[in-house]
C-alpha cells in the first residue's frame, strides 16, 4: 500500500477560491478560513459595496490575499463573467463555494407565490449550475477541483412553513450528488456543508423566543459560530478530503442526529 505524503494536507497555498455571497455572515467566515489556509480568495457580492469593502479589509487584515468581484450569480450573463474576472485578477477558480442566498421567508404554503419559489430555485439550483459549468473546464484540465455547496439542515429536519426554501435546497442537494459522480473521474470533488442555525447579521431581527427554543434543542449545548462552518469548508477543499465526494456534512452540534 502506498500512502500519499504531504507536509500539510490542509494547506491551500497556490489555489484560488470563490465564495459567493461572502460580504457578510457565514460567507465571510468561509472566505476568511480559506484565505488563512493559503488560498487567494474572491469575495462576491451584488449590492452593498461598502459592506463588501469592509469584508475584504477584514480578510486582508488577517494576512490573506483577496479581491472583490461584484455580480449577480443567478444571471446567465453575469455568472460566467464573474469566473472570467477572477481568472484575470487572481487566476482560474480551483475552489468554488456556492453560498449566495436570498431572503428566506417562513410562512404557510398558501401565502407563497410562484415568484418566490422561482427566486429560491434561481439561487440554489440555477446559480450552482451556472457557476459550476463555468469553472469545470479549468478544473478538468488540471485534474483537480473542489465544488462545495452550502446547504441547510432544514431539508433533513423538514421544518414547517418553509416549503419554498426546502424545495430549492433539496434540488441543490440532488444537483451536488449527481454532479459528484459525473466529475469524479476528472479529480473534481463535489460536497455539501449544511449549517444549522448560526446567528449572524441576517438574524439580528429574529425573536429571542425563537432563538431560545432552537438553542435548547442543540445536543452540543452551545451555539455554533461562523468559524465552525469555515473550517468544514476548508476540510472539503483540502487534500485531506481528496477521496470524499458526493457527501453532506451537517455542522449543527448534532441537531440532525436526534
Amino acid at each position: 500500500m502506498t500512502l500519499k505524503k504531504t507536509s500539510n494536507p490542509f494547506s491551500l497555498a497556490g489555489r484560488v477560491a470563490l465564495v459567493t455571497g461572502s460580504s457578510t455572515g457565514l460567507g465571510k467566515a468561509m472566505a476568511l478560513a480559506l484565505g488563512q489556509a493559503g488560498a487567494a480568495v474572491a469575495l462576491n457580492y451584488q449590492h452593498n459595496a461598502a459592506r463588501a469593502e469592509k469584508a475584504l479589509a477584514e480578510v486582508q487584515a488577517a494576512g490573506c490575499h483577496g479581491a472583490l468581484v461584484r455580480g449577480d450569480v443567478t444571471s446567465e450573463v453575469e455568472a460566467p463573467r464573474i469566473i472570467e474576472e477572477i481568472a484575470q485578477r487572481l487566476g482560474p477558480v480551483d475552489i468554488l463555494v456556492l453560498n449566495a442566498t436570498c431572503d428566506q421567508p417562513q410562512k404557510p404554503i398558501e401565502e407563497y407565490d410562484w415568484a418566490l419559489y422561482q427566486k429560491m430555485l434561481d439561487f440554489f439550483v440555477k446559480s450552482p449550475f451556472l457557476l459550476s459549468r463555468a469553472c469545470l473546464p479549468h478544473m478538468k484540465r488540471q485534474n483537480w477541483g473542489r465544488i462545495i455547496n452550502i446547504g441547510s439542515e432544514v431539508v433533513e429536519r423538514g421544518v414547517p412553513n418553509f416549503t419554498a426554501y426546502l424545495a430549492a435546497k433539496g434540488g441543490q442537494n440532488g444537483f451536488h450528488r449527481g454532479l459528484a459522480t459525473e466529475v469524479a473521474p476528472f479529480g473534481v470533488t463535489v460536497n455539501m456543508v449544511c449549517p444549522g442555525w448560526i446567528p449572524v447579521e441576517r438574524h439580528e431581527n429574529d425573536s429571542q423566543s425563537a432563538k431560545d427554543a432552537y438553542r435548547a434543542l442543540i445536543p452540543a449545548n452551545r451555539w455554533g459560530v461562523p468559524g465552525d462552518v469555515g473550517e468544514a469548508v476548508v476540510f472539503f477543499a483540502s487534500e485531506a478530503a481528496s477521496f470524499i465526494t458526493g457527501q453532506t456534512l451537517h455542522v449543527n452540534g448534532g441537531m440532525t442526529v436526534c
